[in-house]
């Protein structure tokens, strides 16, 4: 593999790993959800479950000092991308979207359905 094709490997690891991680956070907090809107139907005191429910935002809040770190290791990897003299190697949007073009009406993309509880 030639120094190009290194750095495209990980720069493509650490996108996939952002990607992943916002993934996960979206997903619990989907469980959040979930769990309220079961309470909620079953007609069950606020304090039921009110200990799970604590953990899954624990994980949460992990999740987001993950996603920080992660952050951090981008501004770190292009610091030394930028110090090893290999210059620009990439360019383009900060904000990388999937494989599909988002929606250009100023509406967000639909990639998920709520559940009915």
């Amino acid at each position: 593999m030639n120094k190009a094709e290194v750095i495209a490997s990980v720069a493509g690891d650490l996108n996939s790993a952002e990607q992943s991680l916002d993934t996960a956070i979206a997903q619990a907090t989907t469980l959040i959800q979930s769990m309220i809107g079961a309470r909620t139907v079953l007609s069950l005191s606020p304090i039921s479950g009110a200990g799970s429910q604590a953990r899954a935002m624990e994980a949460i809040a992990a999740m987001a000092t993950a996603r920080e770190a992660l952050v951090a290791c981008h501004e770190e990897l292009a610091k030394d991308h930028r110090r090893l003299g290999y210059g620009v190697y990439a360019s383009g949007i900060l904000n990388k979207p999937a494989e599909t073009t988002p929606a250009t009406t100023g509406e967000l993309t639909r990639t998920a359905r709520l559940r009915a509880v």
